[in-house]
């Protein structure tokens, strides 16, 4: 296949392109430097020239907290941008796999958030990417929405990474033990974005590792242990005391009732990926 990948720096394009590469597709990988999208008629001109058959987006700004405090970038990079790249891909007949997020859902309720629930954002970041989901799919009608997360990888900066840095440091580490979602390993995450781009059957889709949801304390703990460093000291927090800017869903686990219907098997149990990646990544 012939595929485009925006946001090809951050730790899941850069998984997104060596995926691709190694099963023979043709890529095109755009940084925020060599294509802004925010930028329409940049993203024009280059789908244009291009002529992708499938546009994988991972550019995104994800820092919660700062799309809280500037609403306007917010909603022009996560939300018109992906209207645009939607709409460039319909014009040059590719299909659109987009990455939005579980912060879509306001974490009310118990177990698992399924298409069947109705998102409701709490935050800007929420509400700019749950926009941008809506607006990509009236844009293009061979629209792939991919909600995820609590990603992690061995490249770019993640919740994941950063534990392991301040633990091999010797810093005493604070956990929240009240919130709890579902681990995305980012190489797993890109290997079903590239199928779900060969697949081209539009919808909106929940793609995390296997498994029945963690909280922040018990993933750091896990992830402690598979990077020998299981002898860190840590205190359990709730996470109201962190008063951060942006809230966020205190349940955020998602589980997809699509992949299956489209044959697609469940991603590897987190426990596994997280396996997989500190034998890659910790040791």
């Amino acid at each position: 296949m012939r595929i485009l990948v925006t946001g090809a720096n951050g730790m899941v394009g850069r998984a997104v392109v060596e995926q691709c590469l190694a099963q023979g597709d043709e890529v095109f990988a755009h940084d925020r430097h060599s294509l802004d999208i925010t930028n329409h008629e940049s993203v024009k001109i280059t789908l244009e020239h291009e002529r992708p058959e499938a546009l994988i987006n991972c550019a995104a700004w994800t820092d919660v907290d700062g799309c809280e405090s500037n609403r306007p970038l917010a909603y022009a990079v996560n939300s018109r941008a992906v209207e645009n790249l939607a709409a460039s891909s319909r014009r040059v007949g590719a299909v659109l796999v987009t990455i939005s997020t579980d912060y879509v859902f306001d974490g009310a309720r118990e177990g698992f958030y399924t298409q069947r629930d109705n998102p409701n954002p709490t935050s800007v970041y929420g509400a700019a990417k749950l926009e941008g989901e809506r607006c990509a799919q009236a844009a293009s009608a061979r629209t792939v929405v991919v909600r995820t997360g609590w990603i992690f990888g061995k490249s770019g900066r993640n919740f994941l990474s950063t534990i392991i840095e301040r633990a091999r440091r010797g810093e005493r580490l604070k956990t929240i033990s009240d919130a709890y979602g579902t681990p995305t390993y980012a190489d797993d995450l890109a290997l079903r974005l590239r199928e779900l781009a060969e697949l081209d059957i539009p919808g909106v889709y929940h793609v995390v590792n296997g498994g029945a949801g963690v909280s922040y304390e018990e993933f750091t703990r896990a992830a402690l242990l598979a990077a020998g460093c299981e002898a860190t000291e840590i205190e359990s927090v709730s996470m109201d005391t962190l008063r951060r800017p942006a809230p966020r869903p205190r349940n955020s686990r998602l589980r997809c009732i699509l992949s299956a219907a489209v044959g697609l098997p469940d991603l590897p149990y987190w426990e596994s990926a997280l396996g997989n990646f500190a034998r890659l990544s910790l040791k």
